[in-house]
């Protein structure tokens, strides 16, 4: 009794530092606060997380060897894998392993990934791996030895799959083009520039929009990217708009921009991506730099995000800092949460920044099989 009465008046400590429903966090934590759960502990750069069954699986930039995953049933306490996802000896190159992304087609599962400052497409039949490199460097047919990254795959309703990515054409700027039914092999004929730098937040530290993400919402298209060398503190994710996807396609950023900046206490906060969680909510993953005065490792973090009429926007909800479980096994954080969860009413957060409601709806997200309409 005496430990839960402890438990209690921590959890009750937690509640009231937390923002309440519709109110945003102002507080800044130093280092020393930030110790323990108050800073993420997977060190994932361009983070990506696929639900697959009952699982999320996270993936990044971070191994010099190729790209590795994590896995969680609950978004906050992540184990890491012991075995590589994608291992160098399973491809072509032997450097630079950046921004993968991991979608269940087929029965398949598809790893779009860069390596070398080269696109390329890696398949495997689980998602912990192991991944290996299909064909050579996609864009070699269309773009010859031009060098590409942040490699993105959106599926359209009809089907249509179109692949977004990076070229150093004006700084960074994204292009994307159609893919044919074997998620591998680009249309030449649709290849389209979409965003360069044109917003005064997005070159305080050279000329940069990359790290694309498209989702489809009320019959518009949102590309979603990141502003700014990822060094800088003000790395930032804004958006553009469209109500076409083809290779005429004009898209509009969003004045408004960038959505997601310096949130909460946390700087560089940019390449992300987006999925659904076991609720339904529309989620999105991105990093942050290590502290106030280090870049590396960038750490991964995840929020909320939500629509507000045709506006995308990352929501009020605390931002959730996974932890590694291997340093909290159960009886630890695990014990916290059941005693939060159990004592109080619906409504309320939990422990891992999780609302109690606001499922998505009418999105349309190219995770693997996974379609909110």
């Amino acid at each position: 009794m005496h430990i839960r009465l402890m438990l209690t008046a921590l959890l009750a400590g937690l509640l009231s530092s937390l923002p309440q429903p519709g109110e945003t966090s102002s507080v800044m934590r130093s280092d020393a606060d930030n110790a323990g759960v108050g800073v993420s502990e997977v060190p994932l750069a361009d983070p990506y997380i696929l639900l697959d069954g009952d699982t999320y699986y996270a993936y990044g930039t971070n191994d010099p060897d190729g790209i590795a995953v994590w896995t969680s049933t609950d978004l906050l306490r992540w184990t890491k894998r012991a075995t590589l996802a994608l291992h160098k000896e399973q491809t072509s190159e032997r450097q630079w392993f950046w921004a993968p992304e991991v979608y269940r087609l087929n029965d398949r599962y598809y790893m779009f990934y860069s390596a070398n400052e080269h696109l390329y497409v890696a398949t495997a039949t689980s998602p912990l791996g192991p991944f290996r490199q299909q064909g050579s460097c996609m864009t070699k047919a269309m773009l010859g030895d031009e060098k590409c990254i942040d490699s993105s795959l959106f599926i359209d309703d009809d089907g249509q799959a179109w692949l977004f990515f990076v070229r150093f054409t004006d700084g960074n700027c994204i292009w994307m083009c159609q893919l044919d039914d074997d998620y591998t092999t680009l249309r030449p004929a649709s290849l389209k520039k979409c965003i360069n730098v044109s917003q005064s937040w997005e070159d305080r530290m050279g000329r940069v929009n990359e790290g694309p993400f498209v989702l489809k919402h009320g019959g518009i298209y949102y590309l979603t990217y990141s502003g700014n060398d990822y060094r800088s503190q003000d790395y930032a994710v804004g958006y553009a708009q469209s109500r076409t996807l083809s290779a005429s396609t004009s898209w509009s950023k969003y004045t408004g921009n960038p959505i997601v900046r310096r949130v909460e206490d946390l700087l560089g906060t940019g390449h992300h991506s987006f999925f659904t969680d076991k609720e339904g909510r529309l989620r999105i993953v991105f990093h942050a730099h290590h502290s106030a005065s280090e870049v590396a490792p960038r750490l991964m973090y995840i929020g909320t995000m939500e629509f507000v009429g045709n506006r995308l926007q990352l929501s009020t909800e605390p931002i959730i800092r996974p932890v590694d479980a291997t340093r909290h096994p159960e009886g630890g954080l695990e014990a916290i949460h059941d005693v939060w969860r159990d004592t109080q009413p619906s409504g309320i957060y939990t422990l891992q920044g999780l609302p109690a409601s606001s499922a998505c709806k009418n999105i349309l997200i190219s995770q693997g099989r996974k379609y909110v309409r």
